[in-house]
């Protein structure tokens, strides 16, 4: 519960919501509310080492013990996140001059000052304090009159100084973080970086494990050797590109009050020997001179690959990295940060305790953390009322942050291409762009979400009831198959004939399920070299993971997954690396592996049994009423004459597959093609291709071309 402080309620620091960054406001809880007797908009203090004052806004149900303030109002307040402060009431005059000065350089015009005025009416200031204005970034208000807490209102005269403000104002903290171009480059001040903690969507428990990890040991080594341990010396962060690894790395030179320098791997590799191994040096050196630091090192696997004996130099810098955060104890407060998406790239010897101590999986964000996302992308941009990120969130299966970026910014292209004049982005916009923007992490694996549904696929009931059952159910019934202790199937086996519409039936279902779809043809798995194959066996099961909910649909399956033991040594490992894979799909309800043959037979028992490939089910030829289906299907809104019976047509159409099925529809519209274009020529038959007819004797034709034979 929340406690009370003299005149106010002390509450713990909690980072702001993600569209709440800039606004100057302060969410408190309910108890906290009532205990100060305020109401949403009015004016509280909030009191760290310094005081700064915001709007108060009510937050939704949750801790009632916390104040949700965003990276600016930190700042002002000299707190970081988990840091107590004292939240008060107070009031606030209406200013009649207030003079401001940016720490970046505003764009030219003569509206300058009225887009600042407009972003800071009916917000709370002190002089000192930094603010945030949409569209200008962060300015420092240099002079309020009167003093102390005021309001900017319609009347008030606000002025714009010439000028960069790199003190952020008076009375400001220092800059919280510094950094550094390259290796032992010039640093720079923290707020070039523009990133806070509020700018990260969907890594809140990663986020957390990183300042766990690197605020403590720069703010309070003592603590560490008080319990007799050397505090940790470094932290690796690792995962699919875009997922936001070197963002958290400029987030927390933001938030932390320590010089900040980055190791760009590929930078410092050099030609000659010991010019890379002294790069490293002097960047080390350099942040132990200005103490707390952190260091950076992007791109570690670029630096840091596995040793062996062909690569001399990759080995003479790995040794030099080892004996550098091996000396850390000695040169004090530094804390180093690495960056891969290729971990098990890595050197083993760096990845053990006393190097990188702990190794935090930045990985692809679920239907939550997207919406964060998407909060913060969106945050400031002019939506229609028809946008719902709600829904949005759940149509970018496996998007990335970097990929979420890329969805709203195409969606913003698409909005000013329909009109530059006040653009609005609306729902459409987001739909143009959803076809455009392809999750990062799958693009190589075709991962796509399939137009087609099961009213594309004529006839095969049963087929369609027990894949629904099988996949559909576990990802929207989860909670009774929790409630009853049952695991869904981990797999399906589509067998029967050539032609039968098994792998249309895979495609319908990811459509069905809008869920990522995953097209692997058996055979292009397969390598002569041992052990790629196996490899990219491994790949496709762990991209299918990162881009959950997800299908991987093995198409031909028996190309690759044929009965051990008969010679063919290549298969035989696949089919090791498939069941070993298979059998770790129950803790992962989000993915299912589905299969396709026309060969059951073939393939190998163990991949058959419960647990792996579990559910079989049979796509046989159609009867009557399936062919009658099928050809409804593939006829839909072509122009048959009177005459075409589609009931007689199945009839006759007995032992023909779907896939034969449509092999007739097409070929009676090519001859009802052939014939019009004949008669009329060129010209003439496409201006009048409305009058085109297929008629009962081009089906009579199609029949005898297309034996079923």
């Amino acid at each position: 519960m929340s406690r009370e402080h003299g005149d106010g309620v002390a509450l713990t620091v909690k980072g702001a919501d993600k569209r709440d960054a800039g606004r100057g406001v302060a969410r408190l809880p309910e108890a906290a509310r009532n205990r100060l007797g305020i109401l949403s908009g009015d004016p509280v203090i909030v009191q760290g080492s310094r005081e700064t004052v915001v709007k108060m806004w009510p937050m939704a149900d949750g801790d009632s013990d916390v104040v949700k303030i965003d990276a600016d109002t930190r700042a002002n307040a000299g707190v970081n996140i988990g840091d107590t402060v004292t939240v008060s009431t107070t009031t606030v005059a209406d200013a009649s001059l207030v003079s401001v000065r940016p720490t970046s350089q505003l764009p030219d015009g003569d509206d300058v000052e009225s887009t600042v005025k407009s972003g800071l009416l009916d917000r709370p200031i002190r002089e000192g304090e930094r603010v945030h204005v949409d569209g200008l970034g962060v300015v420092v208000v240099s002079l309020t009159d009167p003093d102390g807490p005021v309001r900017v209102t319609e009347e008030t005269d606000l002025t714009v100084h010439d000028g960069i403000d790199l003190d952020l104002g008076a009375g400001q903290q220092s800059p919280p973080a510094q950094s550094a171009d390259s290796e032992g480059g010039e640093s720079r001040d923290a707020t070039d970086l523009g990133v806070t903690y509020e700018d990260i969507g969907g890594l809140d428990d990663e986020l957390e494990q990183v300042r766990e990890m690197i605020e403590l040991p720069l703010s309070d080594p003592d603590l560490f050797r008080r319990l007799g341990i050397d505090p940790p010396k470094g932290v690796l962060l690792y995962g699919p590109p875009g997922t936001g690894k070197t963002l958290i790395a400029r987030a927390v030179a933001n938030e932390v009050d320590a010089h900040f320098q980055t190791i760009s791997g590929p930078e410092i590799v050099s030609k000659y020997k010991g010019e890379s191994e002294e790069k490293l040096r002097e960047a080390f050196q350099e942040a132990e001179a200005n103490a707390p630091s952190i260091l950076f090192v992007d791109e570690i696997d670029s630096i840091a690959g596995t040793r062996d004996e062909d690569a001399d130099m990759e080995n003479r810098v790995v040794a030099q990295l080892l004996t550098l955060l091996d000396g850390l104890e000695e040169r004090g407060r530094v804390i180093v940060i690495g960056a891969t998406n290729r971990v098990d790239a890595i050197d083993p010897a760096l990845r053990r305790g006393g190097r990188f101590d702990r190794e935090i999986e930045i990985g692809v964000p679920g239907e939550h953390g997207r919406r964060e996302i998407l909060d913060v992308h969106t945050r400031g941009m002019p939506l229609d009322d028809d946008v719902d990120l709600d829904w949005l969130a759940g149509r970018t299966h496996g998007f990335v942050g970097a990929d979420v970026g890329s969805l709203v910014t195409e969606a913003a292209m698409v909005a000013l291409r329909r009109t530059r004049e006040e653009p609005v982005v609306a729902r459409a916009d987001f739909e143009t762009a959803l076809a455009a923007v392809d999750p990062s992490a799958m693009r190589e694996y075709v991962a796509e979400t399939p137009d087609v549904g099961f009213d594309d696929v004529g006839g095969l009931t049963e087929a369609k009831t027990r894949l629904e059952e099988a996949v559909e159910w576990p990802l929207s019934y989860r909670a009774l198959f929790e409630a009853t202790h049952t695991d869904p199937p981990s797999g399906v086996l589509l067998h029967g004939p050539p032609g039968t519409g098994k792998t249309l039936l895979a495609r319908a279902l990811a459509g069905e399920s809008d869920v990522n779809f995953i097209h692997v043809a058996g055979p292009e798995l397969l390598d002569k070299y041992v052990g790629e194959s196996e490899k990219a066996v491994r790949e496709v099961f762990e991209r299918a993971r990162q881009a959950a909910p997800s299908i991987v649909f093995f198409d031909e399956i028996d190309a690759i997954a044929g009965r051990r033991g008969e010679g063919n040594e290549a298969t035989e490992r696949v089919v090791s690396q498939l069941l070993t894979e298979l059998d770790g799909l129950a803790e992962n309800p989000n993915l299912v592996v589905l299969a396709a043959t026309n060969r059951r037979d073939s393939l190998d028992p163990a991949l058959l049994r419960p647990g792996r490939l579990e559910a079989h089910i049979e796509v046989p030829n159609p009867d009557e009423g399936a062919r009658r289906a099928i050809l409804g299907v593939h006829t839909r809104e072509k122009p048959l004459g009177d005459a075409v019976d589609l009931d007689d047509l199945a009839a006759e159409t007995a032992g023909r597959s779907g896939a034969d099925l449509e092999a007739l529809v097409r070929e009676a519209s090519m001859l009802a093609i052939r014939e019009f274009a004949a008669e009329h020529g060129p010209d003439v038959a496409t201006d009048r291709a409305d009058e085109v007819v297929i008629r009962r004797e081009h089906f009579d034709a199609a029949l005898e071309r297309t034996d079923s034979t």
